[in-house]
């Protein structure tokens, strides 16, 4: 449940930062309501990494949660925000996920 818990934290990380790009491209009320979600967000994710660092060692839970950030960022920039998908960017993604489930199944 834990390990549910953290991917659900690093889900809200991706949320937090794809609300600063979006913040970051408009203006006004729809501004704010962007770092609203910004801090919601936020607010969710620590709590569910404070959470499952009870029961994962810290820098395992902290690993994974960056890096589940990490990859959904840069997906969420190539497929939202239309940032380039180059070969290199995309080598590099596929270890960051290899790292990620490798320190899972080396955790238990």
């Amino acid at each position: 449940m834990n390990w549910i818990l953290l991917i659900i934290a690093g889900l809200f990380e991706v949320g937090f930062a794809s609300c600063l790009g979006k913040a970051k491209e408009t203006s006004g009320q729809t501004m704010w309501l962007w770092y609203l979600g910004f801090l919601i967000c936020l607010t969710i994710s620590m709590v569910l990494l404070v959470k499952v660092t009870k029961d994962i060692p810290i820098g395992t839970a902290y690993a994974v949660w960056t890096g589940i950030g990490a990859v959904g960022s840069v997906l969420v920039g190539i497929f939202i925000f239309k940032e380039p998908a180059t070969f290199w960017r995309i080598f590099f993604l596929m270890t960051l996920i290899v790292s990620i489930v490798g320190l899972k199944y080396v955790s238990e």
